[in-house]
């Protein structure tokens, strides 16, 4: 048996000839930065169908899964639905195709961008087997000896850095790539291939394993492929007219307490005599910068001193890093303190974001159970939601005063006119019962997630005779 090469490599997987692929099979998918805990894995979903469509040239993909989750034996979760995700890249545009967030049932689909997942779904092509060999091949690969394997490194777009092994059999075993995430920074994404088949005259992996930030993401069985299918894949004339814009939508809930909007998490800006307290700080930077200017533009001339943090998954937190930037101290569970200095000291090349230009060290004030924010008129709340499946530390915030709830992902309001679930969501009675047990008197639930504001009788509405018992 001879070394590897990655010539020989190309010839023997087609990777010339290969304009295009599809390609399905069926598995496991891990859903990113949800993690039930800081210290464990992305939580886990059956996957019944895994279908990819692949256009090199574009380069562009469209993906569909057919996937439900996995419930953890010590842990409460609603029960599974089928979800079917439909993922679309075009260029630099990537898209979902879904019905709008909050849309009542039977909402007829439309494509709504989704610019964070560009850079992801770009790495899943060039980390297909064809898709590695095409881009080293494109972009003057460096090829290294190792034993009987070849090491191949190169660049996409003078920013994205790919390597991978051959193995002797001139088979792509694996391909590391790195992406930009809110939260880590540099994320390393990692591809395995074994149990090469020809399916129809293409040599293809029949097993495929994917991690991201160090824990399972993908693992899939491949039953078929077929080589050069047509794949057309237009970016819908909506998202190429009118690119995906960030904006604020702002309604106040008491003097001094605004709800912000605008999008699909929501935080709350609340007033104090010298100072502001933010409640989340979602998604990433460019979230954050506008949520900056509006507070300026609604409480000038104060500072945002605090940003609580409901709980450490990746869409609630995406933002925080911007006001580390900023000098507000994060108001985070205990257990996200360490989480969050380890993930911070990451590198931040790819898309250098404010933090990683200051340096500033994070400024922390934790708590376990219960901790109160006050500048001697108006006091803030923050309890854990004990015993809550989501998250083990997921908290609410309560304004007493004003008699105002702000929680996060343990209950969504339904868009208007949307019956009660038949099965209760265990997150809400959850949170129902924990503010039973803290003895909370709401009348507003700010829910960072929704249509809008709502009140205590809509969730007990939302979680049926469970409330009254």
């Amino acid at each position: 048996m001879h070394a590897a090469s990655l010539q020989e490599a190309a010839t023997a997987l087609g990777a010339a000839s290969t304009k295009s692929i599809e390609f399905s099979g069926s598995g496991r998918w891990f859903q990113f930065g949800q993690a039930p805990n800081p210290n464990l894995p992305w939580p886990q979903f059956d996957v019944s169908s895994y279908a990819a469509s692949i256009n090199y040239d574009g380069p562009s993909s469209h993906v569909q899964i057919v996937r439900k989750q996995t419930i953890e034996a010590d842990r409460q979760r609603p029960v599974p639905v089928e979800q079917k995700p439909d993922l679309y890249l075009g260029g630099s545009q990537a898209w979902n195709l879904a019905p709008p967030p909050n849309s009542p049932p039977g909402t007829a689909p439309i494509p709504t961008s989704q610019p964070a997942a560009v850079e992801e779904r770009a790495a899943e092509i060039w980390a297909t087997p064809q898709g590695f060999l095409k881009a080293a091949l494109a972009n003057n690969a460096k090829s290294e000896p190792a034993g009987e394997n070849v090491e191949v490194s190169f660049t996409v777009g003078g920013k994205y850095h790919y390597a991978g092994t051959i193995n002797a059999r001139n088979q792509v075993e694996r391909v590391r790539t790195w992406i930009d995430t809110p939260v880590l920074g540099d994320t390393l994404v990692e591809t395995s291939f074994s149990d090469y088949k020809d399916f129809g005259g293409v040599q293809f992996p029949a097993h495929i394993v994917r991690a991201e930030g160090g824990y399972p993401m993908l693992d899939l069985n491949i039953a078929s492929v077929k080589p050069n299918p047509a794949v057309d894949i237009a970016v819908p004339q909506n998202l190429a007219s009118a690119p995906a814009q960030t904006t604020v939508e702002v309604k106040k809930l008491a003097d001094g307490v605004y709800y912000l909007t605008g999008g699909t998490h929501h935080s709350v800006a609340i007033e104090q005599r010298d100072h502001i307290v933010l409640v989340e700080a979602p998604l990433n930077e460019e979230r954050s910068l506008v949520l900056i200017d509006k507070i300026k533009e609604l409480i000038p001339n104060k500072p945002i001193k605090y940003v609580v943090n409901s709980h450490v998954h990746f869409d609630h937190a995406g933002g925080l890093r911007t006001f580390v930037d900023a000098d507000a101290i994060i108001v985070t569970p205990e257990l996200d303190k360490p989480y969050f200095e380890k993930a911070w000291a990451a590198p931040h090349t790819l898309n250098p974001d404010r933090l990683s230009k200051s340096k500033k060290q994070a400024k922390f004030e934790t708590y376990s159970d219960k901790y109160v924010l006050t500048d001697g008129a108006r006091t803030i709340e923050i309890h854990n939601i004990a015993g809550n499946g989501h998250s083990d530390e997921l908290s609410l915030v309560y304004l007493p005063a004003e008699k105002i709830l702000i929680e996060a992902d343990a209950y969504t309001p339904a868009a208007p006119n949307t019956p009660p679930p038949a099965v209760p969501n265990p997150y809400s009675v959850n949170l129902y019962e924990n503010i039973q047990k803290l003895k909370l008197d709401v009348s507003q639930i700010a829910a960072l997630h929704g249509p809008g504001v709502v009140t205590l009788a809509d969730l007990r509405t939302a979680i049926g005779q469970v409330a009254t018992q």
